[in-house]
């Protein structure tokens, strides 16, 4: 009898430990999660997507430099709807992504913009753990369907059960402590010499250590982005954004050229306009326009934007 008091005692406590264990766990997960989403504020727009946004008649892919470099205002005064699909270091592997999860959103005859950057045939990512990291927010808004190489263990730890992951961040969920999240902008006043050595510094990022600059794969993808952009009446529009001469000077000719014939093929053989303002004079030397040496501060930004909708062909048809 007593034999059986013990084993019946054993089943239960091998029944409560685990069910008090997940208990806690989801006790923890619903505070932490809100801590873990402020992480992702950037990508809060698309949840905007299919309740505020339903159709949409100019958009933009990109890493940071569609992320930046694209200001709306100037359009939507005329009434057109615009959404910037950009985020920093994406590629195109997840620009595709992207459009197969929001595309249906692009109306007809709508335009998308697809930069095309010195980075955009490799990754701007500079190791693992930072690819790890940007990988993560795809998780919070894309399907599984369209995650590129998705996989169930990092969705359970990283979105679903974010408090499996959380180390020592699991202290920011105790009730006297205060999270702030900085954002750090550009510096007013910069002068030339602290730009220039900036401007190093994202080159050094964008082309040291990288064994191949134009990889087969991301040509791949481009051309799978155009082709569902076509099938689905939307006119992609190939761009390079503005770079100051700080950053662009320090590019080789030999890449340059190598750069301008991967996109002038794809360009041909797509029959997509492809436009190049990286070295475009009215950017180039002004240094008000930019945030740092290949990014558009907001007032570049605008300027940008009067320039494609008065040199953009494929914009002419909303003016």
């Amino acid at each position: 009898m007593q034999k059986r008091k013990d084993i019946l005692k054993f089943a239960l406590k091998c029944i409560l430990i685990p069910a008090a264990a997940v208990l806690i766990i989801y006790a923890l997960n619903k505070p932490y999660k809100k801590y873990d989403d402020q992480k992702y504020m950037d990508i809060v727009k698309f949840d905007t997507l299919g309740r505020e946004y339903w159709e949409i008649h100019v958009g933009n892919l990109g890493s940071s430099h569609g992320a930046y470099d694209f200001n709306y205002d100037a359009i939507r005064q005329y009434g057109y709807i615009c959404f910037n699909f950009a985020n920093t270091s994406q590629t195109y592997d997840y620009d595709y992504a992207i459009l197969q999860e929001y595309g249906q959103y692009m109306v007809p005859n709508s335009v998308l913009f697809i930069p095309v950057s010195y980075f955009s045939f490799n990754n701007e990512v500079v190791n693992e753990t930072e690819k790890q990291a940007m990988t993560v927010r795809y998780y919070h808004f894309l399907s599984p369907e369209n995650i590129p190489n998705y996989d169930p263990y990092v969705d359970l730890v990283t979105n679903r059960l974010p408090i499996l992951s959380a180390g020592e961040e699991i202290v920011k969920i105790l009730p006297d402590l205060k999270l702030s999240i900085t954002a750090y902008a550009a510096d007013d006043g910069i002068d030339a010499e602290e730009f220039a050595r900036r401007a190093k510094e994202r080159y050094s990022r964008h082309f040291d250590n990288k064994k191949e600059y134009f990889l087969p794969e991301r040509i791949e993808e481009l051309y799978d982005i155009i082709s569902y952009c076509k099938e689905h009446e939307i006119t992609p529009v190939l761009i390079t954004t503005p770079f100051s001469r700080y950053y662009r000077d320090l590019v080789s000719n030999e890449f340059l050229q190598e750069f301008e014939n991967t996109v002038t093929t794809i360009a041909t053989d797509t029959g997509v306009n492809y436009y190049d303002y990286s070295n475009d004079e009215r950017f180039r030397d002004n240094l008000d326009f930019f945030s740092d040496s290949d990014h558009l501060n907001d007032a570049g930004a605008q300027y940008f934007m009067q320039v494609l909708m008065e040199e953009v062909t494929e914009l002419d048809r909303f003016f």
